[in-house]
């Protein structure tokens, strides 16, 4: 595949760009009955996010492309099928080419609205 399925990207869970860390993405969000959400996002050209920190554990999980996520000084490499936690309370940040696709699952509530 080369793209998320239209199911998956209803407009209601479309996410707004002003609760986006990388300009030129687009992403989408569901949300658990708990808070938790996952997220996904398509990143159109090559990119660097800004530092975040979250109070609650990331899961990141690359489907096609390459992503970056940075942290305690480590680049973390990840390509298709490659799997990562970002410990909640770390700073971080990602850097990604262009094509990307990534999934990212929160152990809490990342999107706002």
């Amino acid at each position: 595949m080369e793209a998320f399925p239209d199911f998956m990207k209803a407009s209601l869970n479309h996410i707004d760009s002003s609760q986006q860390n990388t300009p030129d993405i687009d992403g989408y969000y569901y949300e658990g009955k708990d808070g938790s959400q996952i997220c996904f996002w398509t990143y159109f050209s090559d990119r660097e996010s800004k530092e975040n920190v979250h109070e609650f554990d990331e899961y990141v999980l690359c489907v096609e492309g390459e992503y970056v996520e940075i942290f305690g000084g480590v680049e973390h490499v990840l390509h298709k099928g490659d799997e990562l936690l970002v410990p909640k309370g770390v700073p971080h940040h990602g850097r990604v080419t262009k094509g990307t696709r990534t999934i990212h699952a929160f152990g809490g509530k990342r999107i706002t609205s």
